[in-house]
């Protein structure tokens, strides 16, 4: 019986990496995936999914308007499909996410989405906070701050390397613009977590 997997993580766990071996492994036994990713996030290339030890694949793009079950569901009817994987999701809406639980219970096709969970402010993503509710399977994929503690917060940086306390939820960057923290090291970069 098909689910709807989200697999999240601060930046830097290997979330693409995991997608690619994922893709491969359906692929590697003849069955077919759909790989989407963000149209907003071409830092590797337009329609594609990079991993940062070199991996990648070709990828359909979508954005806030893009219909996923509409497509999906097509491409099924075309050839069969055993599996869609979607980079980027905390990018996806509510409503994305719930074509894409459609898609699990109406067409029995796993789906496995990877995203950030929280944003640099420490707040959900709105495809996150769908996903982290609505979803089958939780995991976390993990990787670790500068102390060696679990990494499960984000720094945006300036162009200093300073922490940054407020602006744009999304600003699209790498390696130069972001830091995955432990909670202490987030809240002292940037005073402390409001508590409003």
């Amino acid at each position: 019986m098909a689910q709807l997997y989200f697999y999240y993580s601060a930046m830097n766990a290997g979330k693409s990496t995991a997608l690619l071996q994922s893709s491969y492994n359906y692929q590697e036994r003849g069955m077919r995936t759909l790989v989407f990713t963000a149209e907003i996030d071409h830092r590797f290339g337009v329609g594609k999914v990079s991993s940062r030890i070199g991996l990648s694949s070709q990828a359909q793009l979508y954005n806030k308007d893009t219909e996923l079950l509409n497509m999906i569901t097509q491409e099924h009817t075309q050839q069969s499909v055993h599996c869609v994987l979607v980079d980027e999701s905390q990018f996806l809406t509510k409503d994305q996410v719930n074509q894409l639980s459609d898609v699990v219970d109406q067409l029995d096709i796993p789906v496995l989405c990877y995203g950030l969970r929280t944003d640099f402010r420490g707040e959900l993503f709105g495809g996150s906070q769908y996903l982290l509710a609505w979803a089958d399977k939780l995991i976390e994929l993990k990787t670790i701050c500068h102390c060696g503690r679990k990494a499960n917060m984000v720094l945006r940086l300036d162009e200093r390397g300073k922490a940054l306390h407020d602006g744009e939820q999304v600003v699209i960057g790498g390696n130069e613009s972001y830091v995955s923290v432990c909670r202490r090291h987030y809240k002292e970069a940037i005073g402390s977590l409001d508590t409003d």
